[in-house]
């Protein structure tokens, strides 16, 4: 596992050092992160389209990370991926991630998404990196809760048409040789472990649909973020390190009553003041052989992000495993000897 690293959209300002890549690059070095994660709908820290296109360009901005002494870890179109597939629903909600000029366009929102993508895929190709990360959008999520009920085939319906539009995106990614990763999170179709598989199904388990890890989204859902890990590892390339807290009352609980987040029963919260379990978690990535990067996503309701961002490297490395080269017990155990196996077994007197 490589780390630490921070993804830098939390964090993104009009004030020096928040306003350029380079002094993000330079301020996020000096709390001890070696990577940074762009998001590429900010133009203060990255021109998408030029990194698409031009390969001095990229060179430019990894040499900026780098005399910082930070590496580029991946590339973040969640804003962009979100737009791909839009509920009428939710259309004016999500107007304002797109130009202002597509506002009250979603057709023309949804071409300029899915171009982004391209743009993403292209320019994370040049910059030598092999994961990316977005959103899915959301087709379904307004009839999340069965209430009234689904009409048969809605939901396969549902994911035919999202499987129909992420499908070219996901093979201009397999051209560059790039994992997309979709970040599994309420508000998205791709949500938890069930919607993730239906998904999958419907791209025909394409080699690059893979998923952002992020336990957060996990503890407010009450979903078995450890299990989850078990389960879907062979497709985890991307892990934001986040922290979550859920403490339901006799007033509200996973759906929180519309409340602000800090009331809501589930809540993000800084590294080590929530409930995740990050042993756990760095313990079964490592297992399972995990080499991507640590990033941290930063989103508390209550701490300064600025605080957030310097107490989260060192708790990033802190967990960091080193895995073991050789079984502690080797010092006690023989060399290979298959005669005394079967002595062992009782198997030299059959």
């Amino acid at each position: 596992m490589k780390g630490p690293a921070i993804f830098l959209a939390q964090f993104a300002g009009d004030t020096a050092p928040f306003n350029s890549l380079a002094a993000m690059a330079q301020w996020a070095s000096s709390l001890g992160y070696v990577g940074v994660q762009i998001p590429t709908w900010d133009a203060r820290l990255i021109d998408l389209a030029r990194a698409a296109e031009s390969q001095d360009y990229c060179d430019e901005i990894k040499g900026v990370c780098a005399e910082a002494g930070v590496a580029i870890t991946e590339l973040s179109t969640h804003l962009q991926g979100q737009l791909v597939a839009v509920n009428p629903a939710y259309d004016a909600l999500f107007d304002s991630f797109a130009p202002v000029e597509l506002h009250g366009k979603p057709a023309e929102r949804t071409q300029w998404a899915c171009q982004q993508l391209r743009f993403a895929a292209q320019a994370s190709r040049r910059l030598g990196l092999d994961a990316h990360a977005t959103f899915s959008g959301a087709l379904l999520w307004h009839t999340v809760y069965p209430w009234p009920q689904r009409p048969a085939g809605l939901v396969e319906d549902g994911f035919a048409e999202l499987a129909k539009r992420w499908r070219p995106l996901l093979d201009a990614f397999e051209d560059v040789g790039v994992d997309l990763a979709y970040e599994i999170h309420p508000g998205e179709d791709l949500h938890d472990g069930i919607s993730w598989e239906r998904f999958l199904a419907a791209v025909d388990n394409h080699p690059r649909a893979n998923i952002l890890y992020d336990p957060s989204h996990f503890v407010l859902q009450q979903l078995d973020y450890l299990q989850f890990i078990d389960l879907y590892h062979d497709r985890i390339r991307m892990f934001h390190v986040k922290d979550a807290e859920f403490n339901p009352t006799g007033r509200a609980g996973v759906y929180g009553g519309y409340a602000d987040w800090a009331e809501r029963p589930g809540r993000f919260r800084s590294l080590g003041d929530g409930q995740v379990d990050f042993g756990g978690i760095f313990t079964k990535l490592t297992q399972y052989g995990y080499r991507g990067w640590a990033v941290l996503e930063w989103e508390c309701f209550l701490k300064h992000p600025e605080q957030g961002a310097a107490e989260g490297a060192p708790f990033i490395a802190a967990h960091m495993i080193r895995q073991a080269e050789r079984a502690f017990d080797d010092f006690a155990g023989a060399a290979p000897d298959a005669a005394r196996n079967r002595r062992i077994l009782g198997l030299d007197r059959a």
